[in-house]
């Protein structure tokens, strides 16, 4: 089967605009996460999130992209620009009909929806924007990428709460590997930082009002952040004869579903997708030492993943990082995966290992080396990027260092 590396990486999030700025906080420990500002604040209970601040989009966007792209869209634009330059491609010919988009997102245009809702409920007007569908429908992003640069190949969204963008990044993969495709755009985005999306979720009483502390044993909840992250997926051979620049390799991928709950996750579940992914990439749990945990910092899921990853590395968990940067960014539901791939690209070529901070009290269910409050250097040839999303659906996968 076809080797995939990854030759360009770009993000728009709570710690910064870009990479570098993105990587620059994680390497120090900074917290993305302040209150919010948002239309409405004071009707809501928990008031905190990882919200992309100082951002204006009429600086980057006309009238005319505005009224179509919604804020999810906007994210995913901006990293997809920094993604592409970096790779140095350009899609005409063969290229642009071998090259495709599959980003993952479980709100979409949520924004739009909550502005909509005001206009019709709230204001009581009986007509809105023609471009609404187009605006918040969960393909737009996907859609606009492809148009913006002319990838004819497969391109599709995928829609898996917070497995969205690992799901998105290992179909990616897969088809690469497989040989449907020589390069894809892939990655994820969510804009869920409105009245209505925070209202929404804070229904749930996952929510924490002050800070996400994973691993933590005073963790009381998780805090929703918002952005993007986007990857250039190339073959091996098509990279390495265009000379690119590669970041890493991806070796493996694996995804399940519990199939027994809808929210509350499964052990086996978790710990069938982490040894699937070994598995496909032909990796002894000995030769990773570094997972990026899905770490969202509730009760359930923090204990739930560490006995996961006991399970599926047996004695070997004792001696993995594992490393939550939710702590920093929030969680981006169904971008959050992307952003994450960040940390362990990061710990693949630069070999520092992104920090869990606000970590505070030892918890016995989760005793494992959650790399508490700094970062540390250590050499990195292989990784895991774990997501397990409401619906019982898991997706994980490994990464090596660049070849």
């Amino acid at each position: 089967m076809r080797r995939v590396v990854i030759t360009g990486q770009g993000t728009i999030n709570a710690l910064g605009h870009d990479v570098p700025q993105t990587l620059e906080a994680m390497r120090e420990g900074r917290c993305g996460i302040a209150e919010l500002e948002l239309r409405d604040l004071d009707r809501l209970s928990v008031r905190i999130g990882g919200q992309v601040k100082n951002y204006d989009p009429e600086a980057l966007f006309n009238r005319q992209q505005i009224a179509l792209y919604d804020r999810f869209t906007q994210f995913t634009l901006i990293a997809a620009h920094q993604a592409l330059d970096a790779s140095g491609l350009t899609f005409a010919g063969e290229l642009s009909v071998r090259s495709g988009v599959v980003l993952g997102t479980a709100g979409g245009g949520v924004n739009t929806w909550d502005e909509n809702y005001r206009t019709v409920y709230e204001e009581g007007k009986n007509r809105v924007h023609p471009f609404v569908v187009p605006k918040l429908m969960n393909n737009a992003a996907a859609s606009h990428v492809s148009m913006e640069w002319n990838l004819k190949g497969p391109s599709f969204s995928v829609a898996t709460a917070c497995a969205s963008s690992n799901h998105a990044m290992g179909l990616a993969f897969q088809l690469i590997r497989g040989g449907a495709a020589d390069v894809m755009v892939t990655g994820g985005s969510e804009a869920m930082l409105s009245f209505g999306g925070v209202k929404a979720w804070e229904g749930l009483r996952v929510m924490s009002k002050d800070a996400c502390r994973p691993f933590s044993a005073n963790r009381n909840g998780m805090v929703q952040g918002e952005g993007a992250a986007v990857f250039i997926f190339e073959e091996y051979e098509h990279a390495k004869k265009r000379g690119a620049d590669i970041l890493a390799e991806v070796v493996g991928f694996a995804m399940t579903s519990d199939a027994a709950d809808i929210v509350m996750p499964s052990k086996q579940g978790a710990a069938r997708t982490i040894s699937g992914a070994l598995k496909d990439a032909r990796l002894n749990p000995s030769d990773v030492c570094y997972i990026n945990a899905h770490g969202t910092g509730t009760a359930a899921n923090d204990k739930v993943e560490c006995a996961a990853v006991a399970d599926a590395f047996g004695h070997h968990a004792d001696d993995l990082m594992i490393s939550s940067t939710k702590s920093m960014h929030g969680h981006l539901i169904g971008g959050t995966g992307a952003v994450e791939l960040l940390a362990c690209i990061m710990a693949l070529r630069d070999g520092i290992i992104a920090p869990t901070i606000g970590y505070e009290e030892p918890d016995p269910e989760c005793a494992l080396d959650v790399v508490p409050n700094v970062a540390r250097e250590a050499r990195v040839e292989a990784c895991l990027s774990n997501a397990f999303a409401f619906g019982g659906f898991n997706a994980v996968i490994a990464l090596r260092r660049a070849p």
